[in-house]
């Protein structure tokens, strides 16, 4: 009978463990996250604090998007649509000998017999020769979606941090190369790697062709994305412009806290991603292929980010080169806004944020497909779609996370902002 699924027919000791065992798992996690907060308080670590902030705001409002479906699901399921338009922009194409809930109701009333269901949605629907615009299943599965959507993310965010970090505490003994040493010794060693440079991106008539320069940048950050003597050039470039009077300025201490309060503008999720994720989920039309070729969307935009900062430091170069002095006159480095997209450093990281959210969200469908209609659903496609779309994943994940993300660290430094480069020194308590 209908009665037996309400609360009112259930034990009360069934109803207590289940809630129960949802405030553990919650209070586990929120406490968590507070002893996390209070750790990277006491370390000093204000950047990633306010990260992990502005990440649990984005759990909070994903669990009030929840809320709302649930407190909306009976106004929701209520509301009725044709037969037709229910038909229309299909997943997956429905068999001509199968039915569905609805469509088994509204042939029971066709032929003038009354069924009993606990859907009173479906009923009150099908009384009017209609279906539900979405019935208790697809809410059931939405609230699935959002979950899984939200852990992808977070776990994302955490790869990206741990990687990122990785990758720039390995140019630690760079800098400790030239700023742990005599003056007169650490000099002659920024002329030697700054010629290196110049010998590398500059020096001889093809690496001055503009297409050449673009095919070299374009492989260059699959190798080898940075190098020493760039690494080497280009901080001594930054210091230079911003504070020639403090020769041994920690630049690298500066990279990292760089990095961390970008990653609180990575951990978030903008208007404009909600968007795609709208426009995304209405294009998966059954033989369209959609989830299969915007997979392609970040490796491509990845791609062409990373080239474009490679190609920044190749012009940095070719504009000392340019000096028309001798090698060993050569000026350092000139930081410069003007090989940005539209003079704007800010956009990169706006572009890496857009295909780090995007390539989560393509995980985190097919975790979602995978654990609510199985590995054989028609929504997952054949194998020659799947495997794909998880290689060029893992490679978006990996690949920006390891690569082209400590490369934005270090060359959106050549541009000539000078109020972050304050904000950093004022944080690490060094002077300028």
């Amino acid at each position: 009978m209908a009665e037996s699924s309400s609360l009112e027919y259930k034990p009360t000791w069934v109803v207590a463990a289940v809630c129960f065992v949802i405030i553990l798992i919650s209070l586990f996690a929120e406490r968590g996250l507070n002893h996390l907060g209070k750790c990277l308080r006491h370390n000093n670590q204000d950047a990633l604090f306010e990260a992990l902030q502005k990440l649990k705001a984005e759990l909070m409002l994903l669990g009030f998007i929840s809320l709302l479906l649930n407190v909306f699901q009976g106004l929701i399921s209520k509301i009725c649509i044709s037969p037709h338009l229910e038909a229309s922009m299909l997943p997956c194409k429905k068999k001509p000998d199968s039915k569905n809930h609805e469509e088994y109701l509204l042939h029971a009333i066709h032929h003038g017999r009354r069924l009993f269901s606990t859907d009173t949605s479906s009923e009150h629907c099908s009384s009017q020769g209609k279906v539900p615009l979405l019935s208790t299943e697809s809410f059931h599965q939405l609230h699935i979606f959002i979950f899984v959507v939200a852990v992808v993310h977070v776990v994302s965010c955490a790869i990206i941090l741990v990687l990122g970090g990785a990758r720039i505490r390995q140019w630690k003994p760079w800098e400790d190369s030239i700023s742990k040493v005599e003056k007169g010794i650490a000099e002659n060693s920024q002329s030697h790697h700054r010629r290196k440079l110049l010998e590398q991106h500059a020096m001889g008539y093809w690496r001055k062709a503009a297409v050449v320069s673009w095919i070299m940048s374009f492989f260059k950050q699959f190798y080898s994305s940075v190098t020493e003597s760039e690494y080497i050039a280009l901080r001594e470039g930054f210091i230079m412009k911003h504070c020639p009077e403090d020769r041994e300025f920690n630049f690298h201490k500066y990279m990292m806290l760089s990095l961390e309060r970008d990653f609180r503008h990575v951990v978030g999720i903008s208007w404009y991603q909600w968007l795609f994720v709208v426009v995304f989920m209405t294009l998966n039309v059954d033989g369209w292929h959609t989830y299969f070729w915007l997979s392609f969307l970040p490796v491509i935009l990845l791609i062409l980010v990373g080239a474009k900062l490679e190609h920044i430091i190749v012009r940095l170069a070719q504009d000392v080169v340019e000096m028309r002095k001798p090698l060993e006159e050569q000026e350092t480095i000139k930081p410069s806004d003007e090989y940005f997209w539209f003079t704007r450093p800010r956009i990169v990281l706006d572009f890496i944020h857009f295909i780090l959210f995007q390539n989560a969200f393509e995980i985190a469908f097919f975790f979602w497909i995978l654990w609510t209609y199985g590995f054989n659903s028609c929504i997952m496609e054949g194998k020659g779609y799947i495997i794909p779309r998880l290689i060029m994943g893992v490679i978006v994940q990996v690949l920006c996370s390891y690569i082209t993300l400590p490369l934005y660290a270090l060359v959106t430094k050549m541009g000539t902002s000078f109020e972050s480069v304050q904000v950093a020194v004022q944080s690490t308590g060094m002077t300028i």
